[in-house]
């Protein structure tokens, strides 16, 4: 199924020297802790919490997100946290290659590998990590610290569960058609 041309006007979108193209109309916060690797899409409402943050004098980015990535419109991305013998502290949240991350999501995973399809109002909870070459999908709840192994589809539902597993070829699919979205989302 080929993807049709979405259209944008240029003035609502900062186009970076990478290639990113963000929404004026998105909400970043602490950009100076955001790394996106290139080629990536934020839409409007799309919400980066990049300054929660651990505190101290190292300066480590707090989300760090891959090439050729969309973050659908209303979707909210927060470093995961957590009490540590009585300290509060925020942890880096890592995105790879190739995510496509839907409409009304939330992401506050440790880490979400390359070629990951997250549906429409999923909800990915505290230090979950999802391996590479899943798909998650609509209205999924993947409980705090689940780890979702590769090639997984998993169904919706709190809990959401690993229901069937991808062919290994998947990977293609995901880098083509995230690189096919980013081609054809063009200016007016």
């Amino acid at each position: 199924m080929e993807t049709p041309y979405s259209t944008y006007i240029k003035a609502e979108f900062i186009e970076t020297d990478t290639g990113n193209k963000v929404s004026r109309r998105s909400l970043i916060s602490g950009s100076q802790n955001i790394v996106l690797g290139g080629k990536t899409i934020v839409h409007p409402k799309c919400t980066i919490r990049g300054d929660l943050r651990r505190a101290g004098p190292t300066h480590q980015a707090s989300v760090l997100i891959g090439r050729f990535c969309s973050l659908g419109p209303y979707s909210v991305l927060r470093p995961p946290h957590k009490s540590y013998k009585g300290v509060f502290s925020y942890y880096p949240l890592k995105i790879g290659d190739h995510v496509d991350i839907g409409e009304n999501s939330i992401i506050e995973a440790a880490s979400i590998g390359s070629y990951v399809v997250i549906g429409k109002n999923c909800i990915i909870g505290r230090f979950a990590i999802i391996k590479d070459c899943c798909l998650i999908e609509d209205g999924a709840i993947v409980a705090p610290n689940t780890v979702v192994p590769p090639f997984s589809v998993v169904a919706a539902g709190p809990p959401a569960k690993v229901v069937s597993h991808l062919p290994e070829s998947i990977q293609e699919v995901f880098e083509a058609r995230s690189k096919d979205n980013y081609a054809k989302f063009v200016h007016e």
